[in-house]
């Protein structure tokens, strides 16, 4: 039967411990930290490596763990905007560290990154408050700006074709585009392509030709997907828009079809009364 003694987790820890040291790595370890390898216990092992944590903790060192703290909770986060401020406060700490502990390149390195993420969160702030103002007033998507890349149409060149694959929107800036199928002009400031990112196949709903030299913004369904999944709430604000555009489509086109009807019902009127004048 084993004695008390023999069941006490210290006892065993050490006989562990006593084991180990006959490896000649683990030995030299044990030398490294001022310990002797043939009289070792857990218990001296633990108050030395408390000893030489104490004598490591500076405020530098603190500094740096937390901002390695803050920096691997940034892998964690899925949406840009926490992403930027973790790791606007992850910079902060790393910047601190390197100024007190003098490593000039960790210093210039979050010094430099500390901007670029102050700048990013502004953007993707003003996006999200831009696209929440539209959806709730006049509709204009003038906040997709600074996403966009510009392009040159020439009168006669069409844009897309109705079933054509749809990949990029476009916002007039300059010029006038006729939408050939109902024959609507779109002015400046209006944006084109936008039902093809949410068709289930991704195709042109209608045919865009330009009448009149223009400059226009495009932005990838790429991008805006990546702008969805960097915040969604800029997502839920741009369905908004959409929605609410295709609303005003299909309100504009029930105003051609009808005035269509009332030219029609006025022709044949006049044609029946020409013809009851007939002799």
């Amino acid at each position: 039967m084993n004695s008390p003694s023999s069941l006490d987790p210290s006892a065993v820890l050490d006989r562990i411990l006593s084991a180990a040291a006959q490896n000649l790595r683990i030995e030299k370890i044990l030398l490294q930290l001022g310990l002797d390898p043939s009289n070792v216990t857990f218990e001296a092992v633990v108050n030395r490596l408390v000893d030489v944590g104490l004598t490591h903790i500076t405020l530098a060192n603190m500094l740096a763990l937390t901002g390695a703290v803050f920096f691997v909770a940034t892998l964690l986060v899925r949406t840009i905007v926490p992403l930027r401020v973790i790791g606007i406060v992850s910079n902060v700490f790393f910047i601190a560290y390197g100024a007190l502990a003098g490593s000039m390149p960790t210093f210039f390195l979050y010094l430099l990154s500390l901007p670029i993420n102050a700048i990013r969160l502004r953007q993707m702030l003003t996006l999200v408050k831009k696209a929440r103002v539209s959806a709730q007033g006049d509709l204009s998507m003038d906040w997709l700006r600074p996403f966009m890349t510009p392009r040159k149409y020439r009168k006669g060149d069409i844009l897309f074709h109705k079933g054509d694959p749809a990949n990029e929107m476009f916002l007039t800036v300059t010029g006038k585009f006729l939408v050939s199928e109902i024959g609507i002009e779109l002015p400046p400031g209006r944006m084109m392509g936008e039902l093809g990112f949410v068709d289930p196949k991704n195709r042109r709903t209608q045919t865009v030709e330009c009448i009149e030299n223009g400059d226009v913004l495009t932005i990838t369904y790429e991008k805006l997907l990546e702008l969805y999944f960097q915040n969604p709430e800029f997502g839920y604000y741009f369905l908004r828009l959409t929605t609410e555009r295709l609303m005003q489509n299909i309100s504009r086109l029930e105003g051609v079809i009808e005035a269509k009807t009332k030219d029609i019902v006025r022709l044949e009127g006049l044609i029946e009364t020409r013809t009851a004048a007939s002799p």
